[in-house]
């Protein structure tokens, strides 16, 4: 009966995870229908409706959560104590949660990331790549990627990337046919190519920054995308401006694809940082992985 529940109760964490049995399913190797079957053998044996079921997603119920948050510590510690464990045999091993913004996970983290897993075999990594300002505690990953001006005080944070600018760009072909910005506020003349922000539920607005001065430029244009690739893409076809990562454009600037306009409004971010809350346990694993990411000049 303890392994049963002790199964049952882990597989509950990862459909509450998912919201989804079809998606806790995969990750868990079962089939769908043994693992709501043995959901409802959970229920069943707690006399309690742990998740909330409808034709699109599942959810758990006020008493779910409460066993999320008397569970996740204690399986948190349990993991810890193995892990301390296994160490004696000099193998590291454990699961690790990521989330991380495109620019992050291509410019810094997926390089090192190769390095690493290679170097631990037994080191499994789930990375999740979103845009949006990602609650990691709530969606229980075991870390973040974030720029250092946007973390919350609550947080661990370590560097792993240097500051970078953002940079405004756009096609020879277009500037054949619009005159470059001087300022700013010239951007709300063009057309420009915008990133959706699902977070906030809108288009980024433009930052700039010059001899103490901050300007937000919001800008307007027939294209709003996504991704990186996209919108580097989408200017070089001459469909206006973009705002991007200056480290992601070098080979177009360097080939004369893109031209770079308003470089002394463009100052430089805080560099990316890995960040976790200040209270979790590191396993080995995790700590090998900090290591493995700090940034040094």
């Amino acid at each position: 009966m303890l392994k049963e529940n002790l199964n049952d109760l882990m597989s509950f964490l990862v459909v509450a995870r998912e919201r989804s049995f079809t998606k806790a399913a995969g990750k868990l190797g079962v089939s769908q229908s043994a693992l709501s079957h043995a959901m409802n053998g959970l229920e069943a044996r707690l006399n309690l409706r742990l998740l909330t079921r409808t034709t699109r997603s599942v959810a758990p119920t006020e008493a779910g959560e409460k066993l999320i948050v008397s569970l996740e510590p204690r399986l948190a510690d349990l993991e810890y104590e193995i892990d301390s464990i296994t160490r004696l045999n000099g193998l590291a091993a454990g699961n690790i949660r990521l989330n991380a913004g495109e620019h992050a996970t291509k410019s810094l983290l997926w390089p090192k990331l190769k390095k690493f897993l290679k170097e631990y075999p037994e080191i499994k990594v789930e990375l999740t790549v979103s845009n949006a300002l990602t609650d990691i505690v709530e969606e229980r990953f075991d870390a973040g990627i974030r720029l250092g001006e946007r973390l919350q005080q609550d947080m661990v944070a370590v560097r792993i990337g240097p500051d970078f600018r953002l940079i405004v760009v756009g096609s020879p072909e277009y500037f054949n046919e619009n005159p470059p910005p001087q300022v700013p506020q010239d951007l709300q003349q063009h057309k420009c190519i915008n990133l959706n922000l699902p977070t906030l539920g809108s288009t980024y607005i433009w930052e700039f920054e010059k001899d103490g001065v901050e300007m937000k430029i919001k800008v307007n244009g027939q294209l709003t995308l996504n991704h990186l690739s996209e919108r580097i893409d989408a200017a070089e076809a001459g469909f206006g401006l973009t705002y991007l990562p200056e480290d992601m454009v070098q080979e177009q600037l360097k080939a004369g694809t893109l031209v770079q306009v308003l470089d002394d409004w463009c100052e430089e971010f805080v560099g990316y940082h890995l960040y976790y809350p200040s209270r979790k346990q590191h396993t080995h694993a995790f700590s090998l992985l900090i290591d493995a990411l700090r940034y040094s000049v």
